[in-house]
């Protein structure tokens, strides 16, 4: 999982989401609205496939899912499902670009608990690395330990549970592929030196599962190579940084 940003939309298309949620909401308050109908009615509009289309850009060429990061983005997901809340279906922030491994997983839980606190992480309002962890020896992605309050993260461990990071085998071979990839970067460069622009630009193509924001700003800062980057070549690691932010 890595931060995803979301740019606004198109004026048109922005304002005919909002024209189909009122829509919705009127259907609603009337005792008429399916929600699967409206929605499947509406994927075929153009203005569906523009916002297909923008997900897609917002993971750039490679159009993964925004929560494993390794399968094909196939289609649009709500982050709050639309059956049972029907009042965000057409609302921007609540697209997510999913895959069907994922979407499956999913399904229509929703995102809280009990008391109504989110339990899923959503990567386009949050840094997932401050609830999750990387386990580089069986390459699961696990809960983060918060040392302050001596307890797992409870997003963590929810978002784990619902999406099965830790029991989808194919995954956790692509995310130690990665860190293997990621450790080798950063150790050639260590071992030969040379232009920082290549060492930025060979973790950047090395992550195909956002895991160098685990390497530079979780966990793993504090494990070599990681660790010796940092604390030999400042300047080099204060541009891996930056470089992290605008990936």
């Amino acid at each position: 999982m890595r931060r995803i940003f979301r740019p606004p939309l198109a004026d048109a298309v922005q304002k005919d989401l909002d024209r189909r949620q009122t829509a919705a909401n009127a259907k609603r308050a009337s005792g008429t609205l399916r929600p699967s109908d409206e929605w499947n009615l509406a994927r075929r509009t153009r203005t569906l496939r523009s916002v297909h289309s923008a997900l897609r850009r917002m993971m750039g060429d490679r159009e993964r899912c925004m929560y494993c990061l390794d399968s094909h983005g196939s289609d649009i997901d709500h982050f709050w499902p639309k059956t049972p809340f029907p009042e965000r279906m057409f609302r921007w922030p609540n697209l997510l670009l999913c895959c069907t491994e994922c979407g499956r997983c999913k399904g229509d839980t929703p995102p809280v608990d009990e008391r109504g606190a989110l339990v899923l992480i959503d990567p386009t309002t949050e840094e997932p690395w401050d609830h999750l962890d990387f386990d580089p020896a069986t390459g699961n992605l696990v809960a983060r330990f918060d040392a302050r309050s001596q307890a797992y993260s409870q997003k963590g461990e929810r978002t784990v549970e619902i999406l099965h990071f830790d029991r989808r085998e194919a995954l956790a071979a692509c995310y130690r592929r990665t860190f293997r990839r990621l450790e080798r970067t950063v150790s050639e460069f260590l071992a030969d030196g040379g232009p920082v622009t290549r060492l930025i630009n060979g973790l950047l193509e090395a992550d195909d599962q956002g895991l160098l924001g685990w390497c530079l700003q979780g966990t793993g800062k504090h494990l070599p190579p990681f660790s010796d980057l940092a604390n030999n070549h400042p300047a080099a690691w204060a541009s891996c940084l930056e470089a992290l932010k605008g990936a």
